[in-house]
């Protein structure tokens, strides 16, 4: 391999330590080293409080590592300001419970990205929305308020947030969570082709990160797992390394739920 064939990471982080948003005295993780792909479709599995969000966060630039170093598509985090917008726009970020605008509507809340970093005339705005709508089945609701929406909706409408810019990243905190079994299904085969290459991205694949408490959902042959277990960050390989795995952490999130029943 030459010097110009190398592709660098999209994200890496070395010996980075993180400390939760809630409380910067608080450490969640420590000591990761982590290195993510162009094109790779990461799932990052803890329990509850393991620090998974917070992870999260600062792969996307959003929360600065305590110690050690995190880069983004090559640009140490600590060091995002308005040169790097370019880098930071490169990442697209669905929250937990999608966190939209509640006085806005999706249609409105979907367009904020576009409307505050694009100058784009008013016609072509609506076009793009109206099309990015249309696409994760959404133009029934464009009118409408996230409060009067289910969760499933308005996880469907941070996804559509996020996608707005055409993001080279995109990053998601507990996507499945709250939602119906169809609409989990709906989900896991759209990012499974915004993965292998999407029409809205010209058929360029998508790096993806999840962070989830239940492994099971996620199952793929080709989909790279790690897993936080008392401050500790470590790769857990395919799936198959999942499924045969001994550890107790990785056992308790393929586990069935208390209480489940047959």
């Amino acid at each position: 391999m030459n010097e110009n064939s190398f592709i660098p990471a999209v994200v890496e982080m070395r010996e980075a330590t993180i400390c939760t948003l809630r409380d910067s005295s608080l450490t969640v993780v420590e000591n990761v080293n982590w290195s993510v792909s162009p094109a790779e479709f990461w799932v990052v599995a803890g329990q509850q409080q393991s620090g998974k969000s917070d992870l999260l966060m600062t792969a996307a630039g959003l929360l600065l590592p305590a110690r050690g170093s995190c880069r983004v598509f090559g640009c140490e985090t600590n060091a995002f300001g308005e040169a790097q917008l370019a880098e930071r726009l490169r990442v697209g970020f669905v929250f937990a419970g999608g966190k939209l605008f509640s006085q806005l509507t999706v249609a409105e809340n979907v367009a904020l990205p576009l409307r505050y970093h694009q100058n784009l005339p008013v016609a072509e705005l609506a076009r793009v929305v109206e099309d990015l709508l249309e696409m994760l089945e959404l133009t029934p609701f464009a009118d409408t308020t996230p409060s009067n929406l289910s969760a499933n909706w308005r996880q469907r409408a941070a996804l559509a947030r996020a996608l707005i810019l055409k993001p080279d990243l995109l990053l998601l905190d507990n996507p499945l969570g709250g939602l119906g079994a169809r609409h989990r299904q709906w989900l896991l085969q759209f990012l499974d082709q915004l993965w292998h290459g999407h029409a809205w991205f010209g058929g360029q694949p998508l790096t993806l990160v999840a962070v989830t408490d239940d492994l099971r959902p996620w199952q793929h042959a080709r989909r790279k797992f790690a897993v936080l277990h008392e401050k500790s960050f470590s790769v857990a390989g395919a799936w198959s390394d999942v499924a045969s795995s001994a550890s107790h952490a990785v056992k308790e999130l393929l586990a069935e739920p208390a209480g489940a029943t047959m």
